[in-house]
C-alpha cells in the first residue's frame, strides 16, 4: 500500500468539507482506516484538519492582513493552502516554520502551480511580521475582536456577549476553539468506575475521574476510544460529562416505562437503561432508521436488553403510540449543536441565526408531541447541546405558557450536589469554560394533572 502524505490528505479533506458540507470526523476515520497513513502522521492529519476548521476565522484574518487579496476573493484551493500553512506556522510548535512553508508550497505546485509563488510570499511575510497582526480593538468592538481572535462567527459571539458579558464570553470563545478531551461513561452494569479506572492505570492510560458524573472518566492519553481496555467488551462507551448528567437528571427507576423520542446515536438511551439496571421498558425512537441500528449495536455491546427501537417522526403527533403513556420521557431535541462546536468545528461556519429560529420551532413541536405521552406525575427532561437561549429557555417558556399541566422542577432542590451547574431557574447549564464539559442545557418538567 502506498504511503500517503498527511498534508496532502488534509487539504483534500478540507476542500471536500467546504464543497460538500461533509463531516470532518467521518472523512478522517475513512482515511485512517485504510492504514495508508501511519505513525505520527495519523495524529498530524487529524490535527491539521480540525485545527484549520477551529481556527479558520483567525487564519482568514491573517490572510487578509498579509496578502494582496482578501480571503473571500481567493480561489478556494489557494485560500485553503494558506490556512494550512499559517496553521502550522502559528499553532504547531513541533513543526518548524521553514517546513510549514516549504511543504505548503510543494502542495501548491501540485494543486495550483500558478499560485505557488504567491502562497510562498504570503507565508514568509506572515512569519516575518507575526508580531504585527492588526487585531480589532477589544473594548471598542468586542464582538469583532472575539470573532477574529478566537475564530468564531460574529453572530454567535454577539449571543455570548449578551448572555455572559465580555469577560466570560471571551473565556467561552477561547474554550470553544481548543480541542476537547475524550470522556467515557463506564458501564456499571458490568464494572464499577473505580475498577475500570484501575484497569486504565495498569495499562498506562492517563485518565482522571469526572468532577460531576459518578460514572465518567476523562481520558488524557492520545488513544482511539475503540482501543481502550474493555471497550469492545462493553465496559465503557464514549459520552461527554454534560450528556451523562442529563440522564441522571431524568432519574429513571428500574421497572419504569421510559420513552426517548430523539434517541440517536444512543449515548443517553443506553445510560438510561444502565440507570434502570436493565429492568423495565425503554422505547428509543428516531426519524432515521439507520441511526436506530447504531443504537441497537451499542446496546448489544453494552449488554443492554430492555431497549425497543422504533422509527418515529416526533415533530408530528405520535399516533402510532396509540395513546401509550410513560413514566419518564427524554426529549434531547435536534439542535444547532452550538455547545459542541469544539468537537464539530465545521458546523459553526455553516450555521446562521435563522437556523436557531428554525430549530427552535422544531424543538417546540417535538416537546409538545412527546408531552402528550407522559403519565400524570411523570417527569420529562428537555435538553439540547446548544448555548442558545432561543433553543432552550425560549422553547420552555413557550411550552409552559401553553401547557398549564406542566411545571419546571428546580434541579437544585432535587440534586443539591449540582447546584453550581444550574441557573437561577434551576435549569442545568453546562459550559466548557466553567466546567470543562460540552455546552448543554437541561430542564426537568413534571406533569401535574
Amino acid at each position: 500500500m502506498n504511503k500517503k502524505n498527511p498534508r496532502h490528505v488534509a487539504l483534500e479533506i478540507l476542500l471536500h468539507i467546504e464543497k460538500e458540507d461533509s463531516y470532518a470526523d467521518l472523512l478522517i476515520d475513512r482515511e485512517l482506516s485504510s492504514d495508508a497513513i501511519q505513525g505520527p502522521d495519523r495524529g498530524l492529519l487529524t490535527e491539521l484538519v480540525f485545527g484549520v476548521l477551529r481556527r479558520r476565522g483567525t487564519l482568514d484574518h491573517m490572510i487578509d492582513s498579509f496578502a494582496s487579496q482578501k480571503t473571500a476573493k481567493l480561489e478556494r484551493v489557494v485560500a485553503m493552502l494558506l490556512r494550512l500553512g499559517l496553521y502550522q506556522s502559528f499553532y504547531l510548535d513541533r513543526v518548524p516554520v521553514s517546513a510549514a512553508v516549504n511543504e505548503t508550497v510543494k502542495l501548491a505546485k501540485v494543486f495550483v502551480p500558478r499560485a505557488a509563488g504567491f502562497i510562498n510570499a504570503v507565508l514568509r511575510r506572515a512569519d516575518r511580521e507575526r508580531d504585527m497582526i492588526p487585531w480589532p480593538d477589544r473594548v471598542a468592538d468586542p464582538a469583532t475582536f472575539l470573532a477574529v481572535r478566537y475564530s468564531q462567527p460574529r453572530w454567535l459571539v454577539e449571543q455570548w456577549l449578551e448572555q455572559l458579558g465580555l469577560a466570560e464570553a471571551e473565556s467561552l470563545a477561547a474554550a470553544m476553539v481548543e480541542p476537547p478531551s475524550l470522556t467515557i461513561r463506564v458501564n456499571t452494569l458490568k464494572i464499577s468506575r473505580d475498577e475500570f479506572a484501575e484497569r486504565l492505570a495498569a495499562e498506562g492510560v492517563a485518565a482522571r475521574l469526572t468532577d460531576y458524573s459518578p460514572v465518567g472518566i476523562h481520558i488524557l492519553s492520545s488513544i482511539h476510544p475503540a482501543r481502550l481496555t474493555g471497550f469492545q467488551d462493553g465496559l465503557c462507551t464514549v459520552q461527554d460529562e454534560s450528556s451523562q448528567l442529563a440522564s441522571l437528571f431524568l432519574a429513571p427507576e428500574p421497572g419504569q416505562s421510559v420513552l426517548d423520542v430523539c434517541a440517536a446515536p444512543g449515548g443517553k438511551t443506553t445510560h438510561l437503561a444502565q440507570l434502570m439496571q436493565n429492568r423495565g421498558k425503554l422505547l428509543a425512537s428516531d426519524l432515521d432508521a439507520r441511526k436506530l441500528r447504531r443504537i441497537e449495536e451499542t446496546a448489544a455491546r453494552l449488554g443492554v436488553s430492555i431497549i425497543e427501537t422504533r422509527c418515529l417522526d416526533a415533530s408530528r403527533p405520535l399516533a402510532s403510540l396509540k395513546g401509550r403513556k410513560f413514566d419518564r420521557i427524554l426529549v434531547d431535541a435536534p439542535c444547532t449543536g452550538l455547545g459542541v462546536i469544539r468537537r464539530n468545528p465545521e458546523a459553526k461556519w455553516r450555521l446562521t441565526p435563522s437556523d436557531v429560529t428554525r430549530l427552535a420551532r422544531l424543538q417546540s413541536s417535538i416537546l409538545h408531541n412527546a408531552a402528550d405521552h407522559l403519565e400524570i406525575g411523570g417527569v420529562l427532561l428537555y435538553s439540547t447541546c446548544s448555548t442558545s437561549r432561543e433553543e432552550n429557555e425560549g422553547v420552555l417558556d413557550v411550552f409552559l405558557s401553553e401547557r398549564e399541566d406542566f411545571v419546571v422542577e428546580d434541579l437544585r432542590k432535587i440534586f443539591p450536589q449540582y447546584t453550581a451547574l444550574c441557573s437561577d431557574r434551576g435549569i442545568f447549564r453546562g459550559w466548557p469554560h466553567r466546567n470543562g464539559m460540552d455546552g448543554f442545557c437541561a430542564a426537568r418538567l413534571k406533569r401535574t394533572n
